[in-house]
């Protein structure tokens, strides 16, 4: 289930800022610059770059004439418009409810070879709270009754079996995308209360033993975790075990905030999350996704990202650029523009 948005922009009250102009002007933005397409940019050193958004369903941005053709109406149509659009894709609704291998294989096959999904872990697999209800029947039929009456539910309650349980049918979800190569990687995002320390440590080489050889990424979202005492050692520890660590752009200053520093891990990958830059709503309770994430970043913002986008292809062999800025076209069109900002960084040389 794709997350809830809402409709801000339709309100009679909405005012366009600079960095909130209305899908209308967004969409001006996108139809002057080409679309990437369905094939990633192959860089003279064999680098793949391939950008997209997190999510392709959000209700803003199917919303008829915000990027979607009138007709494409359906699931299916959706998709394989999309992936004529660009060539990759976060999936985000299997960090709510764990995926059913058939979704997962319609989804591979409504979409080009060259098409990659990174795929959201989920909730449980990094810690944090799960609906009972959008649990498996299997798995919510074998829980304890104190868990069952439940209506939410942590990784830390469930018995291990059910843990293994859980990793196990996300696991298996994924053969369709595996089979197809069309796995980009799992995106393990972790909760702000994820704190650097030795148990988190051993949490992240957990993951990485159950995914064997499973491809995955890291995002943190707490700044201890990158301040004087903890930065070095952090990175350190991703290079040391080969593991992608998730580069952010992202609203500062605040407890959550990850600074955008540009750190490649692992060469076999590398993964660039932009998130917006509402410092405002980042961390305001009660602030519906739409709202945290409603900003359309200015080409000034994009520019100063390409030349590290560049420098990133040089030293992984794929490299992902998202943007989980997904209201309405806003996402879409940033991903439009910073792709052909690095288009040109590479005619140019």
């Amino acid at each position: 289930m794709p997350r809830a948005r809402s409709s801000a922009t339709d309100s009679a009250s909405f005012t366009p800022t600079a960095t909130d102009p209305g899908p209308e002007s967004a969409g001006e933005r996108a139809s002057a610059v080409e679309a990437p397409g369905p094939a990633p940019i192959r860089t003279p050193n064999g680098t793949l770059i391939r950008f997209g958004t997190a999510s392709w369903t959000d209700p803003t941005l199917v919303r008829a004439g915000v990027f979607y053709p009138r007709d494409a109406t359906s699931a299916e149509a959706r998709l394989k418009y999309y992936a004529t659009r660009f060539s990759m894709v976060e999936a985000d609704s299997p960090y709510y409810a764990l995926p059913a291998r058939q979704t997962i294989e319609a989804w591979a096959d409504r979409t080009p070879d060259t098409f990659r999904f990174d795929i959201k872990a989920h909730a449980l697999m990094t810690g944090q709270p799960s609906e009972v209800a959008r649990l498996p029947a299997d798995i919510r039929d074998a829980l304890p009754p104190a868990l069952a009456a439940k209506s939410r539910l942590y990784a830390k309650d469930l018995p291990p079996e059910l843990s293994d349980a859980v990793w196990a049918t996300f696991l298996d979800a994924l053969l369709p995308l595996r089979e197809s190569d069309k796995l980009g990687a799992v995106l393990m995002q972790y909760p702000r209360w994820f704190l650097p320390g030795h148990a988190s440590r051993d949490q992240i080489l957990d993951a990485h033993h159950r995914f064997g050889d499973v491809p995955f990424s890291v995002e943190l979202r707490n700044a201890l975790w990158f301040n004087a005492r903890n930065a070095d050692h952090t990175l350190r520890f991703f290079e040391d075990h080969g593991i992608p660590f998730v580069m952010v752009d992202e609203p500062q200053g605040l407890k959550s905030s990850v600074p955008p520093v540009v750190a490649v891990t692992a060469p076999r990958l590398a993964v660039i999350r932009f998130h917006g830059r509402r410092t405002d709503m980042w961390e305001r309770p009660g602030v519906t996704t739409a709202e945290k994430f409603r900003y359309l970043y200015d080409r000034a913002e994009l520019e100063t990202w390409a030349p590290r986008v560049r420098e990133i292809a040089g030293r992984a062999s794929d490299v992902h650029v998202v943007m989980n800025n997904c209201y309405a076209n806003y996402g879409t069109t940033n991903a439009i523009e910073i792709a052909a900002m690095v288009r040109r960084i590479y005619s140019a040389e």
